[in-house]
């Protein structure tokens, strides 16, 4: 069976009761592996992140990174940032500091089934005992066909959809977030991709589902949002 555990950066095990198990992977040519969650600086999984993450980017501040590693191989990254300027407005009485945003979470495809679950519980049970946050809000983006599965799947509250984003249309049909498009084609303005040969038009799309873990149950009164049913699968309300 695989074990995951969070590491400090020199490796050294941080906490013994964050093991978890988690089920052998449908198919490895190698076997299961164990999978190991541990603190590390940003460059260690930047280029993770920025050739594997749908934003393409990694987050200018990171407060907490962590990589996840099968054996020796990392096989994902997990970033929290200070998030949204005003995103501590969600608690009554809420400062910068009381709230983190998780920026970025990606594993690979061919870990174990329900690994990506698994390891956001072990992050948020690290959270918990750190006590430097109060709260961790995370974003769903459904243009990229995410609805937030796995904030269900970990008992994440579900605070209804943000504000519209402008995205950008191409010709053949893709919307794509607009970071994606500075990546791709080294601009996002759709006037000027337009002129290069690349048709794009500016679109609105509704905003990202959002979520919310309050991480010190006394906080929970202080939540200013009120608490929506899960959206379906397919982003619906």
């Amino acid at each position: 069976m695989c074990a995951c555990v969070v590491q400090g950066q020199d490796g050294a095990d941080t906490t013994a009761q964050m093991g978890v198990r988690i089920p052998p992977a449908r198919s490895t040519a190698s076997g299961v592996k164990d999978l190991t969650v541990r603190k590390v600086l940003p460059s260690v999984i930047r280029h993770l992140i920025i050739r594997n993450h749908y934003l393409h980017a990694m987050p200018a501040a990171g407060w907490r990174c962590f990589g996840i590693y099968a054996g020796q191989e990392l096989k994902g990254a997990a970033v929290f940032t200070a998030g949204p300027r005003h995103g501590y407005r969600v608690l009554v009485g809420g400062r910068p500091q009381h709230v983190a945003v998780l920026a970025r979470l990606w594993l690979a495809d061919d870990l174990p089934k329900n690994s990506e679950s698994r390891v956001l519980g072990i992050l948020l049970r690290h959270a918990k005992r750190e006590k430097l946050w109060k709260l961790i809000l995370s974003y769903a983006d459904p243009a990229a066909g995410h609805s937030g599965i796995i904030y269900r799947a970990t008992g994440w509250l579900y605070l209804g959809r943000g504000q519209p984003s402008r995205y950008l249309a191409l010709a053949d049909g893709q919307v794509v977030h607009p970071r994606t498009a500075y990546d791709r084609f080294g601009s996002n303005n759709a006037a000027h991709l337009s002129r290069t040969g690349i048709i794009a038009r500016h679109v609105s799309q509704r905003g990202k589902h959002r979520y919310a873990y309050i991480l010190d149950p006394s906080w929970r009164w202080r939540l200013r949002e009120a608490v929506q049913p899960y959206p379906g699968k397919d982003g619906a309300p």
